[in-house]
């Protein structure tokens, strides 16, 4: 099987996996009390029966008793749950098909854009803390491998181990009082990625004011990844050391950074590249709504926790959908990146 026919089947088996998890969600959500127009019909009753009703399933509520049978058809078809379970399921796979995620109930717009409009957060935190997570663990877990047992590898296994045992919501929260304004000195500011004057300000002024906003957030964001991703490419490295192939090459007189960088580095590599795509998902979605929350950030985590507690149910199916795609086409690059790492690994082994 070569490369393309590989791509090919893997991008086939991806539709029978969008369409049964976000299926199965659906399924769940018909089933889910308190939905749009439930809420809608409370509010309609808490107004004594008039005013408009705003936004966020369907089933029987006793919330309904009390308002003209005529408004609860409004209200029903205004949300879209005048028709059948089966027909709002493949319109709404047709409008994922052409990736029209449909309209959201409560903030009134077009799923899309609000999800694009969320972006600049969610990439913001998740870019820096798996970046920097690869870029300090790996290098670390090196010098750790090569000077085993030594004082520099002891006291950064303490540090790495102590990050990782403190949840990032404290250790955000900590941040914020130390250095946000809390009771010590504010060298950080508390909320958003920019300041009110950002626009006004140079080139240079600009990148310096985003980095001082994302100081705090991306810290308590990443020091929690450190420990496992350095631990693993320490105990890697260290198995791959100890190899027959090493001390050959050793024994030929090659350097210890020939050794290390051209022929160890390589296999060592495998066993990172196969945990790209969890990190790389995870640094974006994993933990995002407690910072997003506590830093007043407002990324994909808080809209789609909002989404659930209000009933928004295309934000809930829309963003799902999204996340969900961009999970199996990660997986599928990690796995490309394996055989780039690993030339031995045939796709056929990979497709099983």
């Amino acid at each position: 099987m070569n490369l393309w026919s590989y791509i090919a089947k893997r991008l086939l088996l991806m539709l029978p996996t969008l369409i049964g998890v976000v299926t199965i969600t659906f399924v769940v959500i018909q089933f889910v009390p308190g939905g749009p127009v439930e809420q809608a019909l409370m509010e309609l009753k808490t107004q004594g029966g008039g005013g408009e009703a705003s936004g966020r399933g369907a089933s029987d509520y006793r919330g309904r008793q009390g308002i003209d049978a005529e408004r609860v058809k409004e209200i029903k078809a205004l949300y879209g749950f005048d028709k059948p379970a089966p027909d709002r399921f493949l319109q709404m796979l047709k409008g994922f098909a052409t990736f029209d995620l449909g309209q959201s109930f409560y903030h009134h717009k077009d799923v899309w854009s609000l999800v694009k409009s969320k972006l600049p957060v969610s990439i913001t935190i998740g870019l820096w803390t798996f970046f920097l997570t690869y870029f300090i663990s790996v290098p670390l877990g090196i010098a750790k491998a090569m000077r085993e047992g030594s004082r520099f590898d002891v006291a950064t296994s303490m540090l790495v181990l102590v990050g990782y045992s403190i949840p990032g919501f404290v250790l955000g929260v900590f941040l914020l009082v130390m250095f946000g304004g809390g009771s010590f000195v504010q060298w950080f500011p508390l909320r958003g990625l920019t300041s009110d004057n950002w626009e006004t300000l140079s080139w240079f002024g600009k990148v310096a004011d985003y980095l001082w906003h994302i100081a705090l957030p991306v810290t308590a964001s990443v020091a929690g990844s450190f420990a496992v991703m350095t631990m693993l490419t320490k105990n890697t490295f260290l198995e791959e050391i100890r190899k027959q192939y090493v001390l050959t090459a050793r024994a030929k007189g090659l350097s210890e950074r020939t050794v290390l960088y051209k022929h160890v580095f390589r296999n060592a590599l495998i066993p990172l590249v196969t945990g790209f795509p969890a990190a790389f998902i995870g640094a974006f979605f994993a933990g995002s709504l407690l910072i997003e929350t506590l830093f007043s950030l407002d990324g994909l985590g808080l809209l789609s926790y909002e989404s659930v507690v209000r009933r928004d149910y295309p934000v809930v199916m829309g963003t799902l959908y999204l996340f969900t795609l961009i999970g199996l086409v990660v997986k599928l690059l990690g796995d490309l990146c394996y055989v780039w790492a690993d030339p031995r690994v045939q796709f056929e082994s990979l497709s099983r």
